[in-house]
Order: C-alpha cells, then sequence, then structure tokens
C-alpha cells in the first residue's frame, strides 16, 4: 500500500501536470524508494538538501541503474518537490539543480596516431587525384575539418605564411584554423601541379578538384575514402579523423576553449565529449603497459 503522501502526488501527476498513467506509476515508485531512503537516513522531508537528493542518485547508480531510469528519477524528484511547495511542505525544490546524466550517448570513434598514418600512408600517390587524396585527408586530420568545409575549401583560403586556412563552418561562420608541416608539405606538392592536371583548362578557385576539373563533392569525398579504408585495413568514417584531431590535441596539452575554437562547436559541452574519449584512452593505454610489464617478468 502507497503512503497517503504518494496518493496524492500521483493524482497531482495526473490532474495538475497532465502526467499519462504510465508515467505518473513511474514518477510515484521513485518517491516511494527516496521516502524509504529518507527514513533509513532519518531525513525530514522539509529538511531535504540538493546534497541528499544527489545521495539518492548516486545510491541508484550504485546499484546497477542507469541512463535513461536515473533521468526519469531525477525528474521524479523535482516533480515531487513541486508538488511539495504546492502543498506547503517545503519551500524549495532540491532536486531542482540536479543534471540529468547522458542517455546512453556512445562517445565517437577515433584512430590512434599510429592508425592514422597507417590510413594516410596507403593512399597511392602515382596519380593527380592521388596526391589531391592525401592531400584532402592530410588537412582534414591536420584541421578537424568537417566534409562540408573541405568541400568549400577555395584557393584564397589558404595562407603559407601564417600556416592558416580560413574554413566556413555551419552557419556560414568563418575560423582560421592553423595546419602541420605534413598537410603545408602536401599541399604545396598538389597546388604545384596536380591540381592544374586536374583543372585542365577549366577555371575555378575551388581547392580540391574532381577529375572533370570541378570542386569534388562530398559524395566524391567518401566514395575515396571507402576505397582508401579498404586498402589501408583501417575501418573509419571521414568524421573519425576529425573526431582523431580533437582527442589527439587534448593528449597533447591543448586546452579544451581551444580545441573548441578550431572545431567550430558553438557550445562547449560538444567538445567536453572528447574529454571523456581521452580518459577512456588512457586508461587503455595505462592497462597495455601493465600488460606489457607482466609479459616481461
Amino acid at each position: 500500500m502507497k503512503p497517503r503522501l504518494v496518493r496524492s502526488f500521483y493524482a497531482f501527476l495526473i490532474t495538475g501536470e497532465s502526467a499519462s498513467e504510465l508515467t505518473a506509476e513511474t514518477y510515484a515508485g521513485t518517491v516511494q524508494f527516496f521516502l524509504e531512503w529518507l527514513e533509513d537516513k532519518g531525513i525530514q522531508i522539509q529538511s531535504v538538501t540538493p546534497e541528499a537528493c544527489i545521495g539518492f542518485i548516486n545510491e541508484r547508480a550504485f546499484s546497477g541503474i542507469k541512463g535513461k531510469t536515473l533521468a526519469k528519477d531525477i525528474a521524479a524528484l523535482r516533480s515531487f518537490f513541486r508538488f511539495l511547495i504546492l502543498e506547503r511542505i517545503c519551500t524549495e525544490n532540491p532536486a531542482e539543480l540536479l543534471e540529468s546524466p547522458s542517455r546512453g550517448k556512445h562517445l565517437p570513434r577515433v584512430l590512434s596516431p599510429e592508425q592514422v598514418n597507417i590510413f594516410l600512408a596507403a593512399i597511392p600517390t602515382e596519380k593527380p587525384n592521388g596526391i589531391r587524396d592525401r592531400t584532402l585527408f592530410e588537412l582534414i586530420y591536420s584541421c578537424g575539418l568537417r566534409v562540408n568545409e573541405a568541400v568549400l575549401l577555395s584557393l584564397p583560403d589558404i595562407h603559407f605564411k601564417e600556416r592558416m586556412i580560413v574554413v566556413t563552418g555551419k552557419g556560414r561562420k568563418e575560423r582560421l584554423v592553423p595546419f602541420g608541416n605534413e598537410a603545408e608539405k602536401w599541399l604545396r606538392i598538389y597546388l604545384d601541379g596536380p591540381r592544374q592536371l586536374l583543372l585542365g583548362n577549366r577555371i575555378s578557385s575551388a581547392v580540391f578538384l574532381n577529375s572533370r576539373g570541378g570542386r569534388i563533392t562530398r559524395k566524391g569525398i567518401w566514395s575515396r575514402f571507402q576505397e582508401i579504408e579498404v586498402r589501408s585495413g583501417i575501418t573509419a568514417k571521414i568524421h573519425t579523423l576529425r573526431h582523431s584531431f580533437a582527442t589527439h590535441m587534448l593528449a597533447g596539452g591543448a586546452d579544451l576553449r581551444s580545441v573548441q575554437d578550431l572545431l567550430g562547436h558553438a557550445d562547449i559541452s560538444t567538445t567536453q565529449i572528447y574529454t571523456h574519449i581521452e580518459d577512456e584512452s588512457l586508461g587503455l593505454y595505462h592497462a597495455e603497459f601493465f600488460d606489457n610489464l607482466q609479459d616481461k617478468k
């Protein structure tokens, strides 16, 4: 039998917040667990603090509850304290500041620096389009470009003296991004001859051209990437090079704000996911180190 307070909360959800019966039942169940937890801890409902709410959610997490269910638990506590404020049982909502956990969001896959090198080295450079491909993917990795940003790149966007390119990102926003030694080497090789061979008698300001002398398309880049993927034995996507760039930058000591600017992220929370990748990679490196150490004993 549910306590009277839980039954009243259930009625409030149905009538006051227009919740479905399933949601109301779920939230009421969470609140019943919460009230039992408070009783066990000797905490009065009027004395609940944000720290107490966090403690409850942490214990739920430690018991194996994850993602969506934890997010529902937090939503239930927020609604419950709104109800208690209306009932004049409480004056504040201690659950209001709780952050909902990530709902099972997967970390993007990244390549190690060695895998990036293997992929790039597998690109044949005997023909103009091969040199274009090597330059293209070197620049995507070196600058953390999106596919469309590479497509839109034009000759006036390249500044060799400053070793920077002007990138046109989402919303037509421009940003300056530096490129590395290897990308500079291949850019100079490509622009000094192979690009002109692809261009023929046509006129174009596009940096990367297709075999007909026009600006290369996203579809064309994807097609070339898939061929190199098979050739190199490295399973990835084009965007994996961008993810790898960001992760390797952080691993090399770059601060999060700088990486945000280089990637053109509007919100730093989008960039923060790469810190989780780096933490995960660091754990794998440590595990590999200790495994090797054990093998040598």
